[in-house]
């Protein structure tokens, strides 16, 4: 399951992030580490880009980053 297919309000484990290069390092910086929990919380109103938590923080990625990451 990809972080994309998420439901709302259930938590994912991040399992791998499936890319290279500056996007797969602005990931890595915004904590998106293997092991870490991570909770889709809120969607914008055209349905993207949607809204995580993640170490007690918000952060917003788009469809096509949240499609590359893996989760458990």
């Amino acid at each position: 399951m990809t972080l994309y297919e998420l439901p709302l309000n259930e938590v994912g484990i991040v399992k791998d992030i499936n890319c290279i290069g500056n996007i797969r390092r602005r990931l890595l910086d915004l904590g998106l580490i293997k092991g870490t929990p991570i909770i889709p919380i809120l969607k914008s109103p055209s349905g993207d880009p949607t809204a995580f938590e993640i170490r007690k923080t918000i952060i917003a990625l788009r469809k096509e980053d949240s499609k590359l990451i893996d989760l458990k």
